[in-house]
């Protein structure tokens, strides 16, 4: 959403010695050799000679020009609410799914707003690096590197599911029913959807793939669109249930249904990333970039809001019980509109899931490749050289590639993914904020963080619980290495 602004030329203007100075809110040298923000691998002062002391000058930008955008909440995980739907019902699916969207919204909040410490003159611009000045350094990474990577894993296994997938129906939808083109099998669809991310993944940081990100905003709008306004203007299928589908054990009904509030949490996860959005926005005491970037993030959820919800509502009134778990909406709408809709439309559809997914694996992509760039240059003190860049890189992409062949649907781990992301989501902004900004004792703030905090940790242990527990019981329906 902004320019990363070189802190050699750009620091704050001085004030005149009668005013006392405050501490002007800068970013550690980490910040400018994180693979996310520059070419550079993440270098530490203990791994770099101390830079020179910089000249003070004027800011060229007084105000910050948001420029980057980023797909948010807005993709491939809203296909799954539905699902969730399935189990939870009308009326405690809409209640979850907007306490959901409400909780992460105000931790969102928080992140934002914490980005900056206007005591130390730090910019947290890696969620590791926040969680390491409120929790140490050992604690963080114990509580959040795990997340965090298998959010970031996690997120891209599915994206190359729904890639892999969409792109075999793109073909079968371009090519026609009476074609007779030998088709790719599913494995072979999910390795050319590797190969293309791969190849996209080679860009360098998150300033390089604005655009990209920008295409992947776009298309998420249009498909999620065009997929609920279609089902929604059809007739509904003959015989349709609304009728929450559970098991006949009280246990069995219970881990279901923690495992749909799982799904709920999944299309909501990626706060993680937020952090890093904001240090490419300039940032000065006059213009801090949390006013520009709150305001971008609210325009930001306003969209998602509107499309989120009707998708979820929409698509579970259009096909109801019928909506399978492997694909979610997406797979009801190919099943299920495909002769009453034109063929234009379903290839169309099809492409831009396509684009979505391969946009959006570059932005979940980038916290493992600044984590692999990260280890490289600890050890080696040395900057990360170009070939072996691409070689980290092609290694991640393929090694998500051989998972998402290995995960039978993606119904079957979207619990299980939300309930591990959830604290980074949900609970830690709220931890951190009690121990940066200390508010008084039995406030309202001091309540409010420590409840959703304490809540969402037990929510995130059940959940994960409820995760495993389903994939344990439907082990002998799922059909492992054997993608559909």
């Amino acid at each position: 959403m902004g320019e990363v602004v070189d802190a050699n030329s750009t620091p704050v203007t001085p004030r005149p010695a009668s005013v006392a100075p405050t501490p002007p809110i800068s970013a550690p040298p980490s910040q400018f050799h994180s693979p996310s923000l520059s070419r550079s691998p993440l270098l530490t002062p203990d791994h770099i000679a101390p830079s020179k002391t910089p000249k003070n000058s004027t800011p060229r930008n007084a105000t910050p020009r948001p420029r980057f955008i980023t797909p948010f909440g807005i993709g491939f995980q809203a296909l799954v609410l539905p699902v969730a739907f399935t189990v939870l019902g009308w009326a405690w699916g809409i209640i979850t799914l907007t306490v959901a969207f409400a909780w992460q919204l105000y931790t969102l909040y928080l992140l934002v707003q914490l980005h900056e410490n206007t005591e130390t003159g730090v910019r947290y611009s890696r969620y590791l690096q926040i969680m390491s000045a409120n929790f140490g350094e050992k604690k963080a990474k114990w509580l959040g590197l795990f997340p965090i990577l298998y959010l970031s894993i996690g997120t891209c296994v599915a994206l190359n599911i729904i890639g892999g997938s969409t792109s075999k129906l793109f073909f079968q939808t371009v090519c026609g029913q009476s074609c007779t083109v030998k088709t790719l099998t599913p494995v072979e669809w999910y390795l050319v959807f590797a190969s293309a991310a791969v190849l996209l993944s080679q860009l360098p940081n998150l300033n390089s793939i604005a655009g990209v990100s920008l295409i992947g905003s776009i298309t998420a709008v249009m498909y999620c669109t065009i997929m609920w306004m279609v089902s929604v203007n059809k007739n509904r299928l003959p015989g349709i249930s609304y009728k929450p589908v559970r098991g006949p054990k009280e246990v069995e009904r219970l881990f279901e249904v923690l495992n749909a509030l799982g799904i709920v949490a999944f299309a909501f996860r990626g706060h993680n990333l937020i952090l890093e959005i904001q240090a490419t926005m300039p940032s000065s005491e006059k213009h801090p970039s949390r006013v520009p970037m709150w305001r971008g993030a609210k325009a930001a959820y306003t969209i998602i809001a509107a499309f989120i919800f009707p998708l979820a509502i929409g698509g579970f009134w259009a096909y109801g019980q019928r909506i399978p778990k492997n694909g979610g909406l997406q797979s009801a709408f190919y099943a299920y509109r495909r002769r009453d809709t034109s063929q234009f439309i379903m290839g169309l559809v099809s492409l831009l899931i396509i684009v979505n997914a391969l946009s959006s694996f570059q932005i979940y992509a980038m916290p493992m490749f600044d984590e692999l760039e990260s280890i490289f240059t600890k050890r080696m003190k040395r900057p990360c050289q170009w070939w072996l860049r691409v070689v980290l890189r092609a290694f991640f992409g393929y090694g998500v590639f051989f998972l998402a062949v290995a995960i039978p649907s993606i119904g079957s781990v979207g619990g299980l993914v939300g309930g591990i992301a959830l604290p980074v989501t949900l609970a830690y902004p709220c931890f951190m904020w009690l121990k940066m900004r200390k508010p008084r004792k039995c406030s309202r703030m001091w309540c409010l963080n420590w409840g959703l905090g304490i809540i969402g940790l037990i929510l995130s242990v059940s959940l994960m619980a409820a995760g495993v527990y389903v994939i344990k019981e439907n082990d002998n329906k799922f059909q492992w290495f054997k993608p559909k």
